[in-house]
């Protein structure tokens, strides 16, 4: 049977993660990887779970185990309102939440309800591919708008908004993923007032806020414009990826779709994951645990950058993020970062073009990602080392 000729029209645009195939070259013996956006390993509360998962069944005993209803697991629910307005959040109610199985499919159902062939959405560019990837199967229309050290540029996203009909707007304000980088606090309160004069919806993907190293805290987009941003993060970095426990906040109308959704995909999330997710937060293990990942991580997004400043060559430039799990490397003009990628592949150690993250072709060709929370600062400077050497050796050349 030729299966091609039965694939549905939705299919032309879905392929492949670019990273989710680097990480099975990755996976080679040996390779150092400075590529995916996964988090340590030795972060993970081991023995916090373990305690957590006899408390589970202790306390909630069968129904830690049974099926739930789609919205979530509703000691989860609880926990996550009382918590919530820590992280910055404001209108947050049981009616306004939803538990998806990880942030990753909270951006698929958000697509799927709001998302027709040929409507448009507003990107960062460059932006996170993993949401490429869920918004590609409804078939939309990408515009890109440009970005800075200080994130989106809140100007050009006007004349975005006064050129097209915008149905959704998807932005990484803390943190992004791939540059690392941050909205300032005057770019967000603009943002917040074009959701509102413009009436458009906004999407804001925040996984990275917990791991903050240096600086101040800002106030989620959510928290200006509540009726005009779907806020999504999850529990992959500051607990466990494994669980695929993530979390929504979105305007009640809207919830109410998000969940319909989600009852034709997957009925509900995991409910025994929530339950652990549940008492991670009420028993105040979260608060005792994120320091210790921050003191892992820290070091290393240090060490990368001392790396960075003694190997890379002249013409390169990269972010200074206060927090996260990435850097963004630049290159002169011209350079080929993917030519780059593949001789230090031949050197053990690998990363990702920046390139993926760009929607148009042929742009982004001198970036890169670097991620640092996956080897320790010796390694990191050794990868560093490969990689500003052969940089070396390509502008000798070029």
């Amino acid at each position: 049977m030729d299966i091609s000729s039965k694939l549905s029209t939705r299919t032309r645009m879905m392929q492949a993660s670019a990273i989710r195939e680097i990480l099975k070259v990755v996976a080679q013996p040996g390779m150092v990887s400075l590529a995916g956006g996964i988090p340590a390993p030795e972060s993970f509360p081991i023995e916090i779970i373990r305690q957590i998962t006899n408390d589970v069944l202790d306390e909630f005993g069968p129904a830690a185990l049974q099926y739930d209803k789609t919205e979530g697991f509703e000691p989860l629910i609880q926990a996550l309102v009382n918590y919530l307005p820590s992280r910055g959040l404001v209108n947050v109610a049981p009616e306004t939440l939803g538990v998806f199985s990880g942030s990753q499919s909270a951006l698929d159902m958000v697509a799927k309800v709001l998302i027709s062939p040929g409507d448009k959405i507003a990107i960062e560019a460059p932006s996170y591919l993993g949401a490429i990837s869920a918004f590609n199967a409804y078939e939309p229309d990408y515009i890109s708008v440009p970005t800075d050290d200080d994130g989106i540029l809140p100007d050009a996203l006007e004349d975005v908004l006064k050129q097209h009909t915008i149905k959704l707007i998807y932005l990484v304000p803390t943190f992004q993923n791939p540059t690392g980088r941050t909205l300032s606090l005057e770019r967000r309160q603009r943002v917040a007032e074009l959701l509102k004069q413009y009436d458009v919806l906004l999407l804001e993907d925040d996984p990275y806020s917990a791991l903050r190293y240096s600086g101040e805290a800002l106030p989620t987009l959510q928290s200006y414009a509540p009726e005009h941003v779907i806020y999504s993060s999850t529990f992959s970095k500051i607990l466990a990826p494994g669980l695929r426990i993530g979390f929504t906040v979105a305007p009640k109308a809207l919830m109410r779709w998000l969940i319909i959704a989600k009852q034709g995909v997957d009925l509900h999330t995991q409910s025994f994951g929530q339950a652990i997710a549940a008492l991670y937060l009420t028993g105040g293990y979260l608060k005792d645990h994120l320091p210790r990942i921050i003191e892992l991580y820290q070091p290393r997004r240090d060490a990368m950058l001392t790396a960075l400043q003694t190997h890379m060559p002249e013409g390169f430039t990269w972010t200074h993020p206060e927090g996260g799990m990435f850097l963004w490397l630049v290159g002169p003009e011209g350079f080929d970062a993917e030519a780059l990628y593949h001789r230090c592949v031949e050197r053990g150690v690998a990363f990702v073009p920046g390139k993926y993250f760009f929607f148009e072709p042929g742009v982004g060709q001198n970036t890169m990602r670097l991620n640092f929370t996956m080897v320790t600062g010796d390694v990191i400077d050794q990868a560093i080392q490969t990689i500003g050497e052969t940089a070396a050796g390509m502008l000798v050349t070029s």
